[in-house]
């Protein structure tokens, strides 16, 4: 009877197969096949780890059972794994060859092999194994009464060595457990860089024990201390991933000029003052932190002395905390105002024989080099850093795009064809809120462009970029993911891995996925909705949220003075995210409907245009009660009537005046309502023009 039970389990398994189209894995693995055949998961299931790995991988083993236990409810008899070969005989057997480190070019390779009753994970490094734990994750699948995994075999690497997300911590301060989670995610689709931005004209964010005006007058109190920061910089290097942080000179330094007026290059107020010698000059200046956002002038006075020496004893201090081997400087937007209206920075700039401010920001970027050089770091800017007399050891850091009237990546070009090392990020500003392809169809290796192989290894690779002007703690997850799973996949996998409904369907997966390492970009919206609907049933708001998209780019916050970085981002445009659900599937059965005009594909089309009629009863009525529902109106209610007359177009097949349609649909295009855009529009203008 037992070989009866067992024969008839193994056949339930073994029916269960799958495709690889089936695969919800991010990012695609370079080397993937299945066979015939499962791997059941049951209570015993237990892991063994040997060869000579760091101690990061104990954390990550067991994560990695929390994390399965946590999704299979099968109460794992094995808890915590704190040693090597503790269990010999364990079904999955992790095998490090040596220890990782957390820099560029380290191997995280891995070969993940799963048969009926085995599964191995063989490593050069530890880095690679936990990059290997994350993709046997993601293949966990189940029927209706068990969890297997499908027999496989995957070869995986990755494709460039800087797979990067930066986090700005300066406009928004992002208490620690925000950065870990963030860490955590990063870790899920093998990005292995945080940069981590965290002085700005809004605030100093590093606790300074020889500086303490730093964070006394310039960090409103909120900032990182130096332990705090050594426990994100240890949490990271347990993912493997490598932190560099950022302190952004000389421009935006509103932040360091608060605490250290004497090093700005703004002209000083000059008053006449009398004493015992006659008339005397008495030098009067102030800064103040910023509120707003932009690009605004106090800039670091590059002739001063006492500049180098303030930035010099800073990074003394700094950069102990971070081990790695880089630093970012920033060096971008700065504009040169305070330095033109100066008169000892125009005598210096011809005493040194620099024509032009970029030349004097050269000049500027050169003195930091030795500083940071003492300390082991190579020295990262954005490109605006990058002139003919820049030291080839800087690394570039491409960020410009069509937008500012430079080709997208042509600084990228330039630098690795100047024998810079490069990272792009052009294509990958997560905060303008565009959707998953906008970024996924940038290659940070440039097409239509020869380049050498010696150019093209000098392009490290990408990094998303979450600023963070307009999102808060409650709501910066939910601008992060999971379009960085797309983007990590960019950075990993094959450059033909381009799908886009594959990539869609299996983002859907990996986002609820994500929710078990603590983020929040899904649960947020619920608190967020109660607070706009004042706690009322809030299924309409729900709905227009899933059709409604942020406004892009950064024309949300009008010249950067419509929010504050003390004002409320708990609105409607906060709830709603790129990539609006139902606006997808919309558009998708707008599409379907126009090119095959059967009663299914109807029946979709008409549902969504009922229900927005609907939606916009509802939403006036819970408007009664629920102040910051009423800018959603006008809103609501110009899709309300273009859904009414399209379908008595489509169902009635009454001719409608053109007219009628072209003013409702224009309304309907109207970005002027509560900082957000109708994700649907382009589907209705295609209804009204067929």
């Amino acid at each position: 009877m037992k070989y009866i039970i067992i024969f008839l389990f193994a056949s339930i398994i073994s029916s269960a197969q799958i495709s690889k189209e089936q695969l919800n894995i991010m990012p695609w693995p370079q080397n993937i096949s299945l066979s015939e055949g499962t791997f059941p998961l049951t209570k015993n299931f237990k892991v063994n780890i040997t060869g000579t790995p760091n101690s990061r991988i104990f954390i990550g083993v067991t994560n990695f059972l929390r994390r399965l236990d946590g999704r299979t409810g099968l109460f794992f008899n094995q808890g915590f794994v704190t040693g090597l070969n503790e269990v010999p005989d364990a079904e999955l057997q992790i095998n490090c060859v040596r220890a990782g480190k957390i820099e560029l070019y380290e191997d995280e390779s891995y070969l993940l092999n799963i048969t009926a009753n085995k599964i191995t994970i063989n490593a050069t490094t530890d880095v690679g194994a936990l990059h290997g734990l994350e993709t046997l994750l993601q293949l966990l699948q189940n029927n209706s009464k068990t969890f297997y995994f499908p027999t496989s075999r995957i070869s995986d690497f990755p494709r460039f060595t800087w797979r990067g997300l930066m986090i700005d911590g300066a406009r928004h301060f992002m208490p620690v457990d925000v950065i870990k989670r963030n860490l955590d995610g990063m870790a899920s689709v093998k990005m292995n860089v945080f940069h981590w931005h965290l002085v700005d004209d809004q605030g100093w964010r590093i606790e300074m024990k020889k500086h303490p005006k730093l964070i006394q007058m310039a960090s409103d109190g909120n900032y990182y201390t130096q332990e705090e920061i050594k426990s994100v910089v240890k949490y990271a290097s347990d993912r493997g991933i490598l932190v560099v942080p950022e302190i952004d000179v000389p421009g935006h330094g509103t932040a360091i000029l608060t605490a250290y007026p004497e090093i700005g290059s703004k002209v000083l107020n000059l008053h006449l003052n009398s004493g015992e010698k006659g008339q005397q000059l008495t030098q009067v200046q102030s800064y103040n932190l910023e509120r707003n956002a932009g690009i605004f002038s106090p800039t670091l006075d590059p002739s001063n002395p006492k500049t180098y020496e303030l930035l010099s004893s800073i990074f003394d201090e700094v950069c102990p905390l971070f081990p790695g081997k880089f630093f970012h400087i920033g060096g971008d937007e700065n504009e040169g105002k305070d330095w033109d209206s100066n008169p000892k920075i125009q005598e210096f700039k011809k005493k040194h024989n620099l024509v032009s401010n970029h030349e004097l920001q050269t000049y500027f970027t050169m003195q930091l080099i030795p500083m940071l050089k003492k300390h082991n770091k190579e020295l990262i800017g954005w490109e605006e850093i990058m002139t003919k007399n820049m030291s080839k050891d800087a690394i570039i850091h491409s960020w410009k795009g069509t937008n500012e009237g430079v080709s997208a990546g042509k600084s990228l070009v330039d630098a690795a064809k100047g024998g810079y090392r490069t990272i792009l990020s052009n294509g990958y500003y997560i905060d303008l809120v565009f959707g998953v392809e906008d970024h996924y169809t940038v290659d940070p290796m440039p097409k239509n462009t020869t380049l050498t192989d010696a150019e093209k290894a000098r392009i490290l690779g990408g990094e998303a970029t979450m600023w963070t002007e307009l999102v808060t703690p409650e709501t910066i997850d939910s601008r992060i993911w999971p379009r960085t799973a797309a983007i990590a996949e960019r950075f990993w996998s094959n450059e033909n891995v381009t799908d886009i409904n594959s990539l869609r369907k299996r983002l859907n997966t990996v986002s609820f996925r994500l929710e078990e390492l603590g983020l929040t970009h899904l649960k947020s919206k619920e608190g967020l909705l109660r607070n706009i609907s004042n706690n009322q049933k809030n299924e309409a708001l729900l709905d227009l949220s899933n059709i409604c998209e942020p406004l892009k780019r950064y024309s949300r916050n009008g010249a950067g003075t419509e929010y504050q970085m003390y004002s409320p981002l708990t609105l409607f445009a906060d709830v709603c995210t790129p990539d609006a659900s139902d606006a997808l599937v919309f558009n998708e059965a707008v599409t379907n409907y126009l090119n095959n005009k059967t009663n299914d594909n109807q029946l979709i089309v008409i549902d969504y245009l009922n229900k927005w009629i609907k939606m916009h009863n509802n939403l006036n009525t819970l408007s009664n009660n629920a102040p910051l529902i009423q800018p959603l109106l006008p809103l609501s209610k110009s899709l309300s009537d273009i859904s009414e007359q399209l379908l008595l177009k489509i169902n009635k097949k009454q001719t409608i005046d053109a007219s009628v349609l072209d003013e409702l649909l224009e309304k309907c295009n109207s970005k002027e309502h509560a900082d957000v855009e109708l994700a649907v529009y382009n589907s209705l203008k295609k209804l009204v023009q067929a």
